[in-house]
């Protein structure tokens, strides 16, 4: 089927950093926009509109992609028409965040008809962000390899644990048994390492007793180890997943248990936070346990369950409860 004229008039070539639009003949019309094109990830359109000059616009096309990641663009824009002659006439270098046709136009003192070519060319394109947060270049493609990378290497990560492919250490747990990986251990712990550096029974026999913890908990563990844990299983083992970051070295586990044990803090769980705060060196949880108690109040919501407190809470804890008390305590 041969293409009409207007379906021509309105096709966009591009590639690359490059887009192209022949116009043949406005024609009567005073609008007009072209079809989609591509560049980087986002769809575009071009739009004329004639009056006393023509205003070229450029616009992404409306998607949950451009309202989520709308594009920020370095471009510059020549017309050819022979009502400039032999040069093209060429637009500043623009610097745009471009969301809707009202974002950019460009006025063209001319008033013809056509024939004439557009011509774009991006000379940066990043992805911005609707937090305010640093944007992402779109070229060179590196910013996305990187992701590509890493979630095929989490892939593999995931089937090297679910299937257990070539798995040379067992996990035992109270309840059943896992197959792990002797080198992901070593590189998520500073204890595994070492004790997978000596002739200890756990190197000689391949078998490490977690038996402290759940076959589920250490499921959890073991998929943090992976780097496939699932929020809602985060969520619920939490505090035994802070208590083996504690035993075997790891830091950001530890962080990240504490950073999570602060964002529900309430008057059923508060005596049991701050305890697991003194018992694992929890500073800011600690902090936001007292503040909770004290400065807020919430101490006398938990007045029953006070002296059950007090029979586990160590001497250093009970100082510092004391010291947040006068510290809040006001005269009238």
């Amino acid at each position: 089927m041969m293409p009409t004229p207007e379906t021509k008039v309105l096709k966009v070539e591009s590639i690359s950093r490059l887009a192209q639009w022949r116009i043949d003949n406005f024609g009567p019309c005073n609008y007009l926009k072209s079809d989609a094109f591509k560049v980087g990830i986002w769809n575009w359109h071009f739009s004329i509109e004639k009056n006393r000059y023509l205003y070229i616009r450029l616009f992404p096309e409306q998607s949950r992609l451009t309202k989520e990641q709308p594009p920020f663009a370095r471009f510059v824009l020549r017309i050819t028409s022979s009502a400039f002659g032999r040069q093209p006439c060429v637009s500043p270098v623009y610097e745009r965040l471009l969301r809707t046709p009202e974002d950019f136009a460009w006025p063209v003192n001319s008033s013809s008809s056509g024939p004439f070519v557009i011509e774009l060319e991006f000379l940066d394109l990043k992805i911005s962000t609707m937090n305010g947060g640093e944007s992402t270049h779109v070229w060179p493609t590196g910013g996305l390899m990187q992701s590509l990378s890493t979630q095929s290497t989490l892939t593999c990560l995931s089937r090297m644990f679910q299937e257990g492919i070539h798995a040379d250490v067992t996990i035992n747990t109270a309840e059943g048994s896992l197959k792990a990986h002797k080198a992901v251990l070593s590189a998520n712990s500073p204890v595994f390492r070492s004790m997978f550096s000596h002739d200890l029974k756990e190197t000689v026999s391949s078998t490490i007793d977690i038996e402290d913890m759940s076959l589920e908990s250490c499921t959890a563990l073991v998929s943090y180890w992976y780097g496939t844990i699932k929020q809602e299983d985060f969520l619920k083992h939490r505090l035994a997943l802070l208590s083996a970051a504690n035993k075997y070295d790891m830091s950001d586990l530890k962080d990240a248990c504490e950073e999570s044990l602060m964002e529900d803090i309430n008057s059923g769980n508060v005596l049991e936070r701050l305890h697991e705060a003194g018992l694992y060196q929890l500073p800011k949880l600690k902090k936001g346990c007292l503040l909770y108690l004290f400065r807020f109040g919430k101490i006398y919501d938990v007045r029953q369950e006070l002296d059950g407190f007090f029979e586990y809470a160590d001497r250093e804890l009970m100082t510092e409860m004391f010291q947040e008390v006068l510290t809040s305590w006001k005269p009238a």
